[in-house]
């Protein structure tokens, strides 16, 4: 436990983060989900609102800092080809 009253105030700072950045993670994740779900079906409708959900969920977390941009591109990537491979 620190004992200085700025990494006191660092410390608090971090959890708060964390459970900030823990929880745009988890819509993240739990958007991207959705989308795969709704690709495995095959209902081309549902994936398009899914996949549009899902990737401004990824543009969000990469732009605070939660996801790196190239691993963003990488998952928008991926979920593009599902998309298109339903028809």
């Amino acid at each position: 436990m620190p004992n200085i009253k700025s990494a006191k105030k660092r410390v608090l700072i971090g959890k708060a983060r964390n459970l900030r950045n823990r929880s745009r993670r988890s819509d993240m994740k739990t958007a991207i989900k959705k989308f795969e779900t709704a690709a495995a079906e095959g209902n081309r409708a549902d994936a398009e609102a899914a996949y549009k959900n899902a990737v401004r969920k990824v543009d969000q977390a990469a732009a605070k800092g939660v996801l790196h941009k190239n691993a963003a591109a990488h998952r928008k990537s991926a979920m593009t080809l599902k998309l298109n491979q339903i028809g």
